[in-house]
């Protein structure tokens, strides 16, 4: 069984979006919270981003956002946070989410989300890591992508074992028992070979 101590969430930052989106994050972040789980985000006061932690705040929770400059400097970064880590790229804050965290869960988000689901699971297929990944396909929205990677696979560019690298749930709800009965990991982040 995984411990997980530390949970990344990778999530999209617009507040365009569907309210039921926005309440979703909010509730996940409270679940988070009561947990005990710390919350490592991407720093943002934004969109299913700044409603994840406000939601983990709400319960006590420990909250850790890393953001690079110049999303800090447009004034993005959430101001409440436990604790704000402010680097120098994009290719940083995603090194140092994956290291800050024991498993990773992708709620619905855009190209950004896109971005750092598929790193993190190219990072445990390349065996960089081997830290529990679950997709919250929340009414339906990764409907798409799930059918798009079955593609992949049908055509052989994803083998069976590495189309099994990441769970997916429906609900907000069953993320954590999701994470709490994967196998515990047996490596960290291996950042020598990044």
């Amino acid at each position: 069984m995984a411990e997980v101590r530390s949970l990344c969430v990778y999530c999209g930052s617009s507040n365009a979006v569907a309210p039921k989106f926005l309440e979703a994050a909010f509730a996940f972040g409270r679940l988070i919270g009561q947990a005990g789980i710390r919350l490592v985000y991407g720093g943002g006061r934004v969109g299913l981003m700044g409603r994840v932690a406000d939601g983990t705040l709400s319960e006590g929770g420990q909250v850790t956002g890393i953001i690079p400059h110049h999303l800090h400097r447009r004034e993005v970064a959430h101001g409440a946070v436990s604790d704000l880590l402010v680097v120098d790229s994009m290719h940083e804050r995603k090194q140092r989410m994956a290291e800050e965290s024991d498993a990773f869960a992708v709620l619905p988000g855009g190209y950004g989300t896109i971005d750092e689901m598929f790193e993190i699971l190219t990072w445990r297929q390349l065996g960089l890591h081997d830290k529990p990944i679950v997709l919250v396909d929340l009414d339906g929205y990764w409907q798409h992508l799930e059918r798009m990677v079955d593609h992949f696979a049908a055509e052989g560019f994803i083998s069976p074992v590495n189309r099994a690298l990441y769970q997916r749930v429906e609900r907000i709800e069953d993320v954590l028992p999701a994470l709490a009965a994967a196998p515990a990991a047996t490596r960290p982040l291996d950042r020598d070979r990044l």
